[in-house]
């Protein structure tokens, strides 16, 4: 089904055509090349850290399990929408059916959801291991770790459950084209029949609810840690703890920074192309640099992952050899 087609159907909307980046073609295949290349080194930097935790027994605390569960998470989360957009680069219909859009919104802002949840339990880690050290190993126990984890994943989809349900309510009749690269709640919105100003409230509130209020405790706990590492005497504790929460914060800032422009007004009118970068930096940019962030700031990280890629280069010489 061409455009102009499609910006012509009338009665119920059985599929969405998603605009994407509308250049000439030697454009859109470089920024498939470009975008392809981002997503698989995204996936490999965060399975690298998931088979570098899994690995070491040194790592198989409650930071490092929290750690790879995020990496499991970023995972999923960059999956959720960057394939189909590199489907629909190169596609000349660039559709997706009623079901399938819905389907990507829940879980695109189900994974958005549990990464809020999982940086405020990494920032709570952080917070009882440096300004609670002593009281660190009988609170922060595996089986609460456990159930941080579970909240997490629970809660990012339990979460986005009323919104995903009050937009499939919504009435599409047409148009159905949405000029951005996945389904976003926004340009969602903008396409309804009829002006849906519950459910436009409803949506606004959830998403400033979990943005703010995890935001918020992600700060408060990281300005009490904060002081807490300036009152250590200048030393290689000091260095390590400022470091490993550094670039936390590092990690919080990229992902809030940008979802922050998004979410809050999901109804007010945003310029196409600054919604597609902003949701292009937090859908494909955090994710890449996280697995960065994480091994390069961090020592333990970085001997576990030297220790595994030494002893896979060893593993390939000795097949070799055979």
């Amino acid at each position: 089904m061409s455009i102009s087609e499609a910006n012509n159907m009338s009665g119920s909307v059985s599929e969405f055509i998603l605009l994407g980046f509308p250049c000439r073609r030697d454009i859109q295949i470089l920024l498939f090349v470009m975008f392809s290349l981002i997503y698989l080194l995204t996936l490999l930097g965060n399975t690298s850290i998931i088979c570098v935790v899994w690995s070491s027994r040194k790592l198989h605390t409650p930071m490092y399990i929290l750690l790879a569960n995020f990496s499991f998470l970023e995972i999923c989360y960059v999956s959720s929408d960057v394939p189909k957009m590199l489907a629909n680069i190169i596609s000349q219909t660039k559709s997706i059916s009623y079901a399938g859009c819905l389907l990507q919104f829940y879980f695109f802002f189900s994974m958005c959801a549990a990464e809020g949840y999982f940086l405020s339990a990494m920032s709570f880690d952080r917070f009882l291991a440096i300004c609670r050290p002593l009281h660190y190993p009988t609170v922060m126990t595996h089986h609460l770790c456990a159930r941080l984890v579970v909240f997490c994943w629970a809660g990012g989809f339990l979460s986005i459950l009323m919104p995903a349900v009050l937009m499939s309510r919504v009435p599409f009749c047409g148009p159905n084209i949405i000029d951005h690269f996945f389904c976003d709640l926004g340009p969602l919105l903008a396409l309804s029949c009829a002006p849906v100003p519950k459910t436009t409230l409803t949506c606004a509130t959830i998403s400033s609810l979990i943005i703010f209020v995890t935001f918020l405790y992600i700060l408060g706990s990281y300005t009490l840690v904060l002081r807490a590492v300036l009152r250590v005497p200048a030393g290689s504790g000091r260095n390590k703890a400022f470091s490993i929460c550094a670039s936390h914060f590092l990690v919080v800032s990229l992902f809030y920074g940008s979802v922050m422009v998004m979410y809050v007004s999901p109804g007010s009118r945003t310029h196409p192309g600054t919604e597609k970068f902003v949701t292009l930096f937090y859908c494909m940019a955090t994710p890449f640099f996280n697995p960065l962030i994480y091994s390069l700031r961090n020592k333990d990280m970085k001997d576990a992952l030297k220790k595994v890629l030494g002893a896979s280069s060893k593993e390939i010489l000795k097949n070799i050899e055979k």
